[in-house]
């Protein structure tokens, strides 16, 4: 039997035999044989996405096409509004309970490549018949040989310019944190800027999670230069670096009056909006020091320049964040 391996190529039967075997399949027909979409037989909530570029139904060409982070812009059947059912669960698609598997192939004719699993990222607010998705592709590793080999062409998009800034960027920018949205939707403009989402894979990168903690460093030592606690600033530590990821924080700092303050850096590539995780540590360590935790939060990071934004949790910020076990500890 056939098993699922990333950027392997695979026909339709070979992926129906994948998730349903035992059922029937027809050639060029039928739910497996034809359709775009398949809920996998037994796991509401979980789907394959055959993808093909290039394709049109009646009227309408399908403008669909992945980024070169792995974002991936796909739309629904024409005939596809808000308040369908499905398209109400794809919004609300969590790739931790569920799992949506990509299928694609950039020409009709060729097999499918297995590109990796799905990540609800937006939707167009603001048209539908089809609608409009973006989706992360998590885990994307796309190197050029496999690019080359599956005729994948990047589609890239035009960052949304901000206001003209000819300063050059130098360390971390503080920016306020970002208000709560879920599955809302973004207006055209902003969904078309097309951001990644590199939670999942930068919460494994030791190497960028060091180089933003060295980062901090340095904003909290400008932080505290014109402050009363400047004397501290020689006692600023990286308490990662030297003890390793068990303390419950990674850097201890000093708020202006003099107080210890015990930061834990999180740190992405990606955009405000993107995930990140805690250890049953860290916030074991946070519940004991409120008034004294904080969690430094870096987005958009440049580990050459060590640049980037930042916004920083405190206190009832950090208690009304919105937990998520991704795991258990089992025992009799």
């Amino acid at each position: 039997m056939e098993k699922l391996a990333l950027y392997a190529d695979y026909d339709r039967r070979e992926t129906h035999d994948i998730f349903a075997p035992g059922t029937p399949f027809t050639e060029g027909s039928g739910t497996w044989g034809n359709h775009g979409v398949v809920q996998i037989p037994g796991r509401p909530g979980d789907w394959v996405f055959f993808v093909t570029f290039g394709q049109t139904v009646g009227t309408h060409a399908f403008d669909e096409g992945v980024s070169a982070d792995g974002v991936l812009t796909w739309q629904s059947q024409p005939s596809q509004v808000f308040a369908e059912k499905r398209i109400k669960e794809w919004i609300k698609h969590d790739e931790l309970k569920h799992s949506i598997y990509l299928f694609l192939r950039a020409r009709k004719g060729a097999h499918y490549t297995y590109l990796g699993k799905l990540k609800y990222l937006s939707h167009d607010s603001e048209r539908e018949n089809p609608v409009y998705f973006n989706w992360q592709i998590l885990d994307w590793q796309m190197d050029e040989p496999t690019r080359v080999k599956t005729g994948l062409e990047y589609n890239d998009a035009p960052e949304v310019p901000g206001p003209t800034d000819s300063r050059p960027i130098e360390g971390l920018r503080e920016i306020d944190p970002p208000s709560r949205r879920e599955g809302m939707g973004e207006t055209t403009r902003k969904f078309r800027a097309k951001k990644a989402d590199f939670s999942a894979s930068d919460a494994r990168n030791k190497a960028l999670g060091f180089n933003g903690e060295k980062s901090v460093i340095c904003f909290e030592r400008g932080r505290l230069a014109d402050t009363e606690a400047k004397s501290l600033i020689s006692e600023i530590r990286h308490v990662a670096e030297i003890e390793g990821d068990g303390a419950g924080y990674d850097i201890l700092s000093f708020d202006p009056d003099g107080t210890p303050l015990y930061i834990e850096v999180k740190t992405t590539r990606g955009h405000e909006r993107s995930d990140f995780y805690l250890s049953a540590n860290e916030l074991a360590f946070f519940n004991a020091h409120r008034a004294q935790y904080a969690i430094y939060r870096i987005c958009e990071f440049e580990p050459a320049t060590g640049s980037g934004k930042l916004f920083i949790l405190r206190g009832e910020e950090i208690a009304n964040l919105s937990l998520e076990p991704m795991s258990f500890r089992a025992r009799r």
